[in-house]
């Protein structure tokens, strides 16, 4: 198994993250029913997002944050969103930027958490 290294690497990544997303008996009605997520839109973004994390590109443009405070989310979101984004890694990439990759989502979901006000602030800020 390779590491993530190009962009159809990142495509690959991010395209079987949301079609567990879609599938998921938690975070399916979040995307789909509440939010309506347009994923022809919605993808392409996150490409750019997750391209700029992972091989310094700098293509994303956006406020993440805004979009998610509408939404009806608990922690219990977090860690599926957590858990079906590390099997995505998983199953397709092995290497350091795919550990890469795994650790900001952690560091995302505890950033976004925090925000929402379902997690206390730790020492570091996040």
């Amino acid at each position: 198994m390779s590491d993530i290294s190009t962009e159809a690497d990142v495509k690959t990544l991010v395209d079987s993250f949301y079609e567990r997303v879609q599938q998921d008996a938690l975070l399916a009605p979040i995307f789909l029913d509440f939010a309506h997520v347009d994923f022809s839109h919605h993808l392409p973004q996150l490409y750019d997002f997750w391209s700029g994390i992972l091989l310094g590109t700098n293509r994303y443009r956006g406020f993440p944050m805004r979009k998610h405070f509408p939404l009806p989310i608990s922690l219990a979101h977090f860690q599926q969103w957590l858990a079906l984004f590390t099997a995505a890694v998983d199953a397709h990439f092995a290497g350091p930027t795919a550990e890469l990759a795994k650790q900001q989502a952690v560091h995302i979901g505890r950033v976004f958490a925090t925000r929402l006000g379902l997690l206390q602030p730790t020492i570091d800020g996040a």
